[in-house]
């Protein structure tokens, strides 16, 4: 992780950051942005663990969408 704003904030707390390369940064207004390298993913908050915590989320939904499984085991 690149950290900009907080190096106590660890990535890897998230399971689908494990092994990430995320960025961390602070905007004019105070907020706190993580970025995913690798997805393109962006979240913000308050902090920097709201930051990744909000990223992992992010992540988790833009993985689930991008799936190339259509999801029809339950047929």
């Amino acid at each position: 992780m690149t950290a900009d704003s907080n190096a106590d904030a660890d990535p890897d707390a998230y399971d689908a950051l494990a092994d990430a390369e995320v960025t961390m940064r602070r905007n004019d207004h105070g907020l706190h942005i993580a970025d995913d390298e690798e997805t393109g993913v962006s979240s913000q908050g308050q902090t920097p663990e709201e930051a990744l915590s909000n990223l992992a989320a992010a992540v988790e939904s833009y993985l689930e969408a991008t799936d190339d499984d259509p999801g029809d085991d339950w047929l």
